[in-house]
């Protein structure tokens, strides 16, 4: 697919195609905890009551656990566009190795002209595994699109990580 004929391309193309083979040794993995969802669920609006149907223990929504959206360590990048403003999201998430011991992914973009995707730092380097990694994405697209898409890949040259970045107005 390309971003520029294919406009709904991370709406139709999702995170990726699954190959079971790269899927068991996938280089580097987001992870998400139970704690993690939790404040997402909160973030979202989630009552205590409601979050217990979920987790079935006595978690509870409070000032600590209320996070949001953009909080979960997810491997994708959304923004949404309202009242035809320009919008802007920082998004941090961290990685953690599980390929190759001693590694070094550099960052590929690719987006449509109009959505400018900034990744700092650029190159994640690994010295064992289970090492985690943290690393920044700020998104900025005008407020005059419906929608606009791309990408960022993780790539050391073995592995390589894409995660789909969506923007879309409502």
């Amino acid at each position: 697919m390309n971003v520029k004929t294919n406009t709904d391309l991370e709406f139709a193309y999702g995170a990726g195609h699954l190959n079971p083979l790269k899927a068991a040794n996938p280089g580097l993995i987001y992870d998400a905890g139970a704690a993690d969802f939790i404040k997402f669920l909160c973030g979202q609006g989630y009552s205590t009551k409601n979050l217990q149907l979920i987790t079935a223990d006595n978690s509870s929504c409070t000032k600590a656990t209320n996070g949001t959206v953009w909080d979960l360590n997810y491997p994708s990048f959304t923004l949404l566009i309202r009242d035809g403003k320009t919008v802007t999201g920082t998004f941090t998430r961290t990685v953690t190795n599980v390929g190759s011991a001693v590694s070094t992914y550099k960052v590929k973009v690719t987006a449509s002209s109009k959505l400018t995707v900034k990744v700092e730092p650029s190159v994640l380097t690994f010295k064992s595994l289970g090492q985690k990694k943290s690393f920044t994405v700020t998104a900025t697209a005008p407020g005059d699109e419906l929608r606009l898409s791309g990408s960022l890949v993780w790539d050391d040259g073995v592995f390589q990580v894409r995660s789909p970045i969506v923007v879309f107005a409502i």
